[in-house]
C-alpha cells in the first residue's frame, strides 16, 4: 500500500511539473512572442527547422491543383473532409506531385477533398479495412485508434510551433505514429493544422469564466471534450460536415479551430466572437492502409515516407506565411478578436484534465525533455 501511494504521488507530481513546464513556457524567449513571429508573418521560415527550409516566397504561389495523373500509373486515392482553400489541400497536392515525380510516373495520388469520401473518423475506419488508400486527418480522431495518440491533445502542451515541430519530427513523434499500426494504419507524417482557438456567435471570451455556458463543438475525441467541460463549456463531439451547419442554424454556439481554418471556411459568417487562446496545437497526418503501404517495396516505402515529410513541412510554412494576412481578414470581416486572452486563468481551469489522463504521464514526461531545450 505504501507503494502505491507513493507511485501515485510521485505521477501526480509529474504530471504537475510537465504541464506546468509546458504551459508556463510562455515566460521565455521561446513562446509566445517568437510564435507570434514565425506563425503570423511567415517570413525567415527557411532558417526555423520544421519548415523544410521553405521561405515565404517559395510557398506563396503553392498549387492546389491536383497534378495529371500519367497514363498506366497505380492510382491511390487520398481523401481530406476540407475544402480546396485549405492548406491540406496544399499538402496534398505538394505529396501527389513528389510521389510522381520520385516514381517517375509509375505512382500517382487522386485527391478527394470536401469530404468526398466521409468524415475524418470514418477516412480512418477505411483505411483500416483497405477500401481508402490515404488521407490527410487532423490528429483528434487517432484516439480512437491509438490511445497513446491522445497526447498530442493535452491542453497547452506546446508553447510555440518550434516546440511542436521538434516533438513531431522527431523519435518521440515517429513512436507515436508506429503506435497506430496495431489498427492497421500506417502514419506518414505530421502537416499542420496549427494552433486552435475559440470562436463563437454569443459573446466575447476573454477569460475562463466567460466560456461558461457556451455550446461548443469540439472534434470527437475525449480529451478536447473533458478540456471544454473543465472550461464550463457544454462541449459537443461532432465531425466537421455536420458544424458548419450546426453553426449556421445556431445549433451549437461556437467552435475551435486555428486561424487558417477559420478563414477557409469564412466561419465569420457564423462566428461574431474569436478568442485567440491557441490551447491546442493540433496536427495533420498524413495516413496510409498499412496493408497498401507493405504492397510497396522498400524503395517506394522510403519516397511515400520521405515525400509525406517533405509535403508536411511544405505546408507548414504555407501556412505560416498566409497566418497574418488571414487574422486581419477575420477583423475586415467583422470579427472581434481578442489576441491577449487571460491566458492564466484558461491554464488553471483544465489543470484536471492532466489529473483525469494520467495515462499520459509517460508520454508527456517524454516530450517535456525535447522541448525543454528548444530554443
Amino acid at each position: 500500500m505504501k507503494r502505491t501511494a507513493m507511485m501515485a504521488a510521485m505521477l501526480a507530481a509529474a504530471m504537475t511539473v510537465s504541464f506546468t513546464g509546458a504551459v508556463y513556457a510562455g515566460e521565455t524567449e521561446t513562446s509566445t512572442e517568437a510564435a507570434t513571429e514565425a506563425d503570423g508573418a511567415g517570413e525567415g521560415t527557411e532558417n526555423i527547422p520544421g519548415y523544410g527550409g521553405f521561405s515565404a516566397e517559395d510557398v506563396k504561389n503553392a498549387s492546389n491543383v491536383q497534378p495529371e495523373i500519367p497514363e498506366g500509373a497505380t492510382v491511390l486515392k487520398l481523401g481530406t473532409t476540407v475544402n480546396e482553400n485549405d492548406s491540406f489541400q496544399i499538402a496534398a497536392v505538394k505529396f501527389a506531385q513528389l510521389v510522381q515525380d520520385k516514381t517517375n510516373g509509375k505512382y500517382a495520388i487522386e485527391i478527394h477533398p470536401n469530404g468526398d469520401l466521409g468524415g475524418e473518423r470514418d477516412m480512418l475506419e477505411s483505411m483500416q479495412m483497405d477500401t481508402l488508400d490515404m488521407g490527410i486527418v487532423t490528429s483528434g480522431p487517432f484516439v480512437n485508434f491509438s490511445q497513446d495518440m491522445g497526447v498530442l491533445d493535452m491542453p497547452f502542451l506546446f508553447a510555440d510551433n518550434a516546440q511542436a515541430y521538434a516533438v513531431f519530427d522527431g523519435k518521440v513523434g515517429r513512436e507515436l505514429l508506429d503506435t497506430l499500426e496495431s489498427s492497421n494504419l500506417k502514419g506518414l507524417a505530421y502537416a499542420e493544422r496549427g494552433f486552435r482557438n475559440l470562436t463563437n456567435s454569443k459573446k466575447a471570451v476573454h477569460s475562463a469564466d466567460d466560456v461558461k455556458g457556451l455550446k461548443i463543438r469540439v472534434m470527437e475525441n475525449d480529451v478536447y471534450t473533458a478540456a471544454f467541460k473543465a472550461l464550463g463549456a457544454d462541449a459537443v463531439p461532432m465531425n466537421w460536415n455536420d458544424t458548419l451547419t450546426a453553426l449556421q442554424q445556431g445549433t451549437v454556439d461556437g467552435e475551435e479551430n486555428p486561424i487558417n481554418v477559420i478563414n477557409s471556411y469564412k466561419l465569420w459568417e457564423s462566428q461574431k466572437y474569436a478568442t485567440l487562446d491557441r490551447h491546442s496545437y493540433s496536427s495533420a497526418i498524413i495516413t496510409m492502409s498499412l496493408d497498401k503501404f507493405n504492397e510497396l517495396d522498400a524503395d517506394t516505402q522510403k519516397i511515400f515516407l520521405d515525400s509525406a515529410q517533405e509535403a508536411a513541412e511544405f505546408e507548414r510554412a504555407w501556412t505560416a506565411a498566409q497566418e497574418k494576412d488571414q487574422l486581419q481578414a477575420m477583423k475586415d470581416n467583422g470579427m472581434e478578436v481578442d489576441e491577449n486572452p487571460d491566458m492564466e486563468s484558461f491554464k488553471k481551469a483544465v489543470q484536471p484534465v492532466y489529473d483525469q489522463y494520467s495515462q499520459y504521464a509517460d508520454y508527456v514526461q517524454k516530450i517535456n525533455d525535447v522541448i525543454k531545450d528548444v530554443q
